[in-house]
């Protein structure tokens, strides 16, 4: 059945838009390898970050169009990891320097204390945490703390935020029900919040049995974009190959203009993924220069 859904799927999509996508087969010599510009934090070792929040690394500095290891693909972010806090643990107090770090909860219960503010945090919480500014994170509860870390450097004359900044998204309201024909996508963070090198930090859902529009990014946009698994795996559609995409896996786009990327989601449950940008232009309609 799913291997008759991607035919059609794929069928359609070279009908209607074969001409902004490659027509000639698979050629390992001249397209790429997908495989390097994917990650997760199940192949990777644990280190210790604030004190004692356990990170493992997701995607890594390198060079999209020619990653020198697996997941060294980021050229914009400085690093994008899984964190875990253990049970009734707390970091260090630390500030941050000439970089911001985005959180984004996955599991658990705890609390984030910075210049005298507190919040909760909890499944769907997103925290926007500025630099100069010290800040701990607690867990209140009796199980592991997980979260997605987003780290990005702060350009020379850029005026961060003087708080922490989070979002709810579980009352967030969605942006559109059609995004690149079935995206569903909740805002947490974009420009106007300061953030500082990204564009845009969104989840994005897919109802079961839906497609996104396949398409490329030019590299004269200078874009960065990453999808993560949250719940839910799917298929990847990247490049002229596919990919099963289970929770905790990412993937950049290669900035090439001829790797085109979608989410498939096969299932009957709806998929949420995670999403950052640089070079995302007006969300939903593809970077900007």
């Amino acid at each position: 059945m799913m291997v008759l859904l991607l035919a059609i799927c794929l069928s359609s999509v070279s009908v209607s838009y074969a001409q902004s996508l490659d027509g000639r087969p698979f050629d390992p010599a001249v397209d790429p390898d997908i495989d390097m510009n994917i990650g997760s934090w199940h192949d990777s070792a644990p280190k210790l970050t604030h004190g004692n929040l356990v990170e493992r690394d997701i995607l890594t500095r390198g060079d999209p169009l020619d990653p020198p290891v697996k997941g060294a693909v980021l050229t914009f972010m400085k690093r994008f990891t899984y964190a875990v806090l253990g049970a009734n643990d707390t970091t260090s107090p630390t500030t941050l320097k000439r970089e911001q770090e985005v959180f984004y909860i996955i599991s658990g219960s705890g609390v984030v204390k910075a210049g005298g503010k507190t919040a909760d945090l909890y499944a769907g919480i997103a925290v926007l945490m500025p630099p100069d500014l010290k800040f701990t994170i607690s867990n209140t509860g009796d199980e592991d703390l997980t979260m997605y870390l987003i780290c990005e450097p702060v350009p020379d004359g850029f005026k961060a935020n003087k708080d922490m900044k989070t979002v709810d998204e579980n009352v967030l309201p969605y942006r559109t029900s059609s995004g690149h024909w079935s995206h569903i996508p909740k805002e947490l963070f974009l420009t106007k919040d300061n953030l500082a090198t990204l564009q845009a930090v969104l989840t994005v859902t897919y109802d079961p049995m839906t497609i996104g529009h396949p398409h490329s990014h030019d590299p004269d946009y200078g874009s960065e974009e990453v999808w993560t698994a949250i719940t839910g795996t799917s298929i990847a559609f990247i490049g002229k190959q596919i990919r099963m995409q289970p929770p905790g896996t990412a993937y950049n786009i290669p900035p090439d203009g001829n790797t085109p990327h979608a989410n498939i989601n096969n299932t009957g449950k709806p998929i949420k993924l995670l999403y950052f940008a640089v070079g995302a232009g007006e969300i939903g309609s593809g970077p900007k220069k």
